[in-house]
């Protein structure tokens, strides 16, 4: 009995100097609005919203005992379907992490599973990791810019009147992971030009993308 307390213990203490608390910025941007109407949403089902840039810029915290403050990291995802339609399966997805260049070992295998783990299936096959200068940059109000060397652009802006096309817009899709006041913004750049997914992609002028905070 007492051997099983003490290992119960050791268990607990063991657990509890992996444990994750971590917190910082979450910028997305996707291939079809996500702030529309449905006529937009029908025309595009299907035909577009396939893939995604999903990035994280940690402010405080550490991932399975890896101190992550000030380190970024994106997940570029090629799905199956429209993500976000809740009447086809994404999956199978692919996906690209591009780490933080000034992570050590320990921080870049952090950054890759705290991508994994806040990205869920979307980020589960990932089939390439590279590791690039990121900058990452975010406003108040929806503005944002991402950018992880030549792999992958971001820049985001806040909507606008004249950003209504239909008169009946709304968030049409949920953000992709679990963000804290999420805003929806209009997607200046969305550029990936890196290897791994068979392809690349250069779509902007949307209202594709959002901007908020993420806390785990």
């Amino acid at each position: 009995m007492l051997r099983s307390l003490k290992l119960m213990v050791l268990c607990a203490l063991v657990t509890s100097s992996f444990a994750s608390s971590i917190r910082g910025d979450y910028v997305e941007a996707r291939t079809a609005d996500v702030y529309t109407g449905y006529c937009v949403a029908n025309g595009e089902l299907n035909l577009a919203g396939k893939e995604a840039i999903l990035a994280w810029r940690v402010t405080d915290g550490e991932w399975e005992g890896a101190n992550l403050a000030g380190l970024s990291v994106l997940a570029v995802v090629s799905a199956n379907a429209t993500l976000g339609d809740t009447y086809s399966d994404p999956l199978p997805a692919r996906a690209v992490v591009v780490v933080d260049q000034r992570a050590n070992l320990a921080q870049r295998r952090a950054l890759v599973d705290m991508a994994q783990t806040l990205g869920g299936e979307l980020v589960g096959d990932v089939v390439k990791v590279d590791s690039e200068k990121i900058d990452f940059e975010t406003g108040g109000h929806g503005e944002a810019k991402v950018e992880a060397g030549r792999v992958a652009r971001l820049m985001t802006r806040s909507l606008m009147a004249m950003d209504q096309m239909c008169g009946n817009e709304e968030v049409y899709y949920p953000p992709l992971t679990h963000v804290a006041g999420a805003h929806p913004a209009f997607t200046l750049v969305n550029e990936f030009n890196g290897d791994g997914l068979n392809m690349t992609w250069n779509n902007s002028f949307k209202r594709s993308a959002f901007v908020g905070s993420f806390e785990r």
